[in-house]
């Protein structure tokens, strides 16, 4: 069993992990959006099907693979 201390840096490094998630999300909802102000259409649905691809392939984030059901 994990020591209090053990689970602590576990959550803090899954936590950073989510943000950092989440801030490359929004990174890529910005670039959709400029691409759309922009009238590049076909730009920015491009980068819609890439942003859903790689949400489908990431690994999950909350909960380790080791631990997932």
């Amino acid at each position: 069993m994990a020591s209090d201390a053990d689970e602590l840096t576990r959550l803090s490094r899954e936590l950073e992990q989510a943000e950092l998630y989440e801030i490359g999300l929004r990174n890529r909802i910005v670039a959709i959006r400029d691409a759309l102000a922009a009238g590049q259409v076909s730009r920015a649905l491009s980068l819609c099907n890439e942003t859903l691809n790689e949400i489908d392939s990431a690994t999950d984030v909350v909960v380790p693979p080791s631990t997932a059901r």
